[in-house]
């Protein structure tokens, strides 16, 4: 059967994949939920959901430096992978060898297509369609601020770093109903104190990944954004575009009660 991932992309398989390799820890947790407990050889040093595979299942290396001869140790039918997440040098060696399907996502619907596509090309069309259901009547339950609150989302502190508008991140800010002040921007910029300064940010989100934000960090930045709330945020809710929705929108409004 021929299918298509999001880089548009075909991809022929034979039979339904019986040995799989992810590189992406929000798509290994998909494929949990989806059922593939046995099909699933091979995941990334991040891929922390569940437990029970990151303490069971081979570790290919991370996101950005995989381990090209333990993949190929494992010889699987199939390996799921991610355009941003992933190194393009990365997938493109991997893909001269083994069927690789590569997802693309910076909006909700591109994760809804995700999570179609993966279920499709393992074999789990309705596992797949029954999760997306299921996410979206949690999001027709997201109560949205009334009214746009400037906001920044930081992900990394020396540097400072922060989600641009053309992230994952920015769009799920949108959602809830949250201006992304650096919205102009593009991918994870770093921005100093001055570009702080003039933000004109009300709210500040520090992310528990991939910089582990804690309590003790939210005091340099009230010192530059003095008006500004801050709030520490569960990155994986903001971030991971498989299963975790599902988890994401009745977090999303208890923070939003905290703003």
């Amino acid at each position: 059967m021929v299918f298509t991932d999001q880089l548009h992309r075909k991809i022929t398989l034979a039979n339904p994949p019986g040995k799989i390799v992810s590189l992406v820890p929000s798509q290994t947790e998909l494929l949990y939920t989806l059922g593939l407990e046995k099909e699933v050889t091979g995941i990334t040093k991040f891929c922390v959901h569940p437990s029970t595979w990151f303490k069971n299942k081979t570790r290919v290396g991370g996101t950005k430096n995989v381990q090209l001869d333990t993949i190929r140790q494992l010889a699987p039918d199939l390996i799921i992978a991610n355009k941003e997440e992933n190194l393009a040098t990365d997938v493109q060696a991997l893909m001269e060898e083994f069927p690789v399907w590569v997802s693309d996502i910076q909006s909700l619907e591109d994760a809804y297509e995700m999570i179609a596509g993966v279920g499709a090309i393992t074999g789990r069309e309705v596992q797949a369609t029954t999760l997306i259901t299921d996410i979206k009547s949690g999001f027709a339950q997201l109560r949205p601020l009334p009214a746009p609150v400037p906001t920044a989302y930081f992900i990394w502190r020396n540097p400072w770093m922060v989600a641009g508008g053309d992230t994952f991140i920015h769009e799920m800010m949108r959602m809830c109903g949250l201006q992304n002040v650096f919205g102009n921007l593009q991918r994870y910029p770093e921005v100093d104190a001055a570009q702080l300064a003039g933000s004109g940010c009300k709210l500040v989100l520090l992310s528990s990944e991939p910089y582990p934000f804690r309590e003790k960090h939210m005091a340099a930045l009230q010192e530059l954004l003095p008006d500004a709330r801050i709030l520490l945020a569960d990155g994986e809710m903001f971030s991971w575009y498989g299963s975790r929705l599902r988890e994401a929108p009745a977090y999303f409004n208890q923070l939003l009660q905290q703003a």
